[in-house]
């Protein structure tokens, strides 16, 4: 069977794509400014979306999400299962790199990070951190992006992914990288990490390349805006 999708669908949810934070509510002039797309060609997928109910017409002639929206909303909520999205990715991030790869939410104190899904090849020596493991602030790559972005600080001018050797232990060293799911707001941190005498003699370039590519995939799978993906981690492919 043909892979090729049906270009009318695809126009109408470029349509419902063009709502965001700070844009709940449209002219049809703010689609047109938006989309490649002529303006009638617009407002006909516009009165399609409304009579399925995913966009409403308000009394001003703007349009808004429509109830539809949030019934969708709430059957992928009750469905969504978050191991089921990210270690797909951390298998893929280990197997490619040949080190372990974490997964890092926010622990119970500022700038503490729990383990929440970690993968390791099945040879070698590898990083021990396990699943479930709380651990608290310091200067590693992935502690460094836990005190930057879930505290605000300033982000000055360095480049992800963020690099450390030797600072969680004299040991390890690891790569880290900031995740962002819905409504473009940080979620977690994705790491790789190994042995120092390993990884400082990796090719740097491709690590990075590797763990970027992964952090696009991931944050597009938890719902982050392209625009934002290609600001953090550049146009991957």
């Amino acid at each position: 069977m043909s892979n090729d999708g049906v270009v009318a669908v695809e126009r109408a949810l470029s349509v419902l794509d063009c709502f965001r934070p700070g844009a709940e509510h449209l002219a049809l002039a703010d689609f047109a400014a938006r989309l490649p797309l002529h303006k009638t060609t617009i407002f006909r997928l516009l009165n399609s979306l409304a009579r399925c109910g995913y966009v409403v017409r308000e009394a001003d002639g703007r349009y808004g999400l429509g109830p539809r929206v949030l019934y969708l909303a709430r059957v992928y909520e009750r469905g969504f299962d978050l191991s089921a999205v990210v270690m797909p990715v951390l298998e893929a991030l280990s197997e490619e790199t040949g080190e372990s790869a974490a997964y890092y939410v926010e622990g119970g104190e500022p700038g503490q990070r729990l383990c929440l899904f970690r993968h390791q090849p099945h040879e070698g020596l590898h990083s021990q951190v396990l699943a479930g493991s709380v651990m608290p602030p310091d200067q590693s790559s992935t502690g460094r992006v836990f005190s930057i972005w879930t505290q605000g600080s300033p982000r000055g001018e360095d480049r992800l992914p963020f690099f450390s050797c030797g600072a969680r232990d004299p040991y390890t060293s690891s790569w880290a990288v900031p995740i962002i799911g819905n409504d473009d707001r940080f979620v977690g941190a994705l790491t790789i990490a190994g042995p120092s005498v390993r990884l400082k003699n990796r090719d740097a370039p491709r690590m990075q390349a590797i763990i970027l590519a992964r952090a696009d995939e991931l944050a597009r799978r938890l719902g982050a805006s392209s625009e934002m993906r290609d600001m953090l981690y550049g146009k991957v492919g």
